[in-house]
């Protein structure tokens, strides 16, 4: 087992395992124990009680973060000629077709979202390998592929995200940056929640948010109260 450095040390010192945080208690905790050199991302691990072998049972959704993700986005548009201009005025930054397709085709993966229209993804599918494993396959339902390219493209450059439960039933998600105010890394937290109680399955049972822990890159994590609201 790796040795704690002194700042780790001290940063899980103020952190009470036996104590389940509120929100607001915890976004305060996290700013204090992230001691990283630069600005390091806030994620949520939101362990949910369901299966998600079963399609009925999946949880996968869109939340539109009120305070961005303090993350510059970059986004490629794969788009006909006839809306190029349209993803470059919304702000994606890399903007075409063919020379693009051919670029991921040869390994190229250096963006964090695809937005792309109805039509093209038929070119997209025999990419899925490359792109899959990434979570980089537009999907009709995260408002990825639609002929609202700039609206597309302006969402997540405002800080939309997308969340898939994964196989052992934990949606992770970023909520921010250590920079931000403790006012935004609870909002935002408060968003993705809500949306995600909005999804809750019906074939699910019994409790439905498990735990949640609030964490910092390289921070301890911290337990959050699932009684939100």
């Amino acid at each position: 087992m790796a040795r704690l450095t002194k700042k780790q040390k001290e940063a899980r010192a103020k952190v009470d395992n036996n104590k389940i945080y509120s929100l607001e208690e915890a976004s305060a905790l996290l700013k204090e124990i992230t001691y990283t050199k630069f600005d390091a991302s806030i994620d949520l691990a939101i362990r949910l009680g369901v299966d998600p072998r079963k399609a009925n049972q999946m949880v996968r959704g869109v939340v539109s973060l009120p305070h961005g993700t303090g993350k510059d986005m970059k986004v490629l548009a794969l788009v006909t000629p006839d809306k190029e201009e349209e993803a470059k005025a919304a702000g994606a930054d890399y903007v075409g077709l063919d020379e693009y397709l051919q670029k991921i085709k040869d390994g190229w993966t250096d963006v964090d979202v695809i937005v792309t229209m109805p039509s093209i993804m038929g070119k997209l599918g025999p990419l899925g390998r490359v792109l899959g494993p990434r979570g980089l396959m537009p999907n009709p339902k995260t408002g990825t592929v639609t002929m609202d390219v700039a609206k597309a493209v302006a969402e997540v450059k405002a800080g939309k995200i997308d969340f898939k439960v994964d196989k052992t039933g934990i949606v992770h998600a970023p909520i921010g940056k250590a920079s931000f105010d403790t006012d935004k890394i609870i909002g935002n937290a408060q968003e993705l929640l809500s949306t995600i109680m909005k999804l809750k399955p019906t074939a699910s049972k019994g409790v439905y948010v498990k735990s949640i822990y609030m964490s910092s890159t390289m921070s301890p994590s911290i337990a959050v109260d699932t009684k939100i609201g």
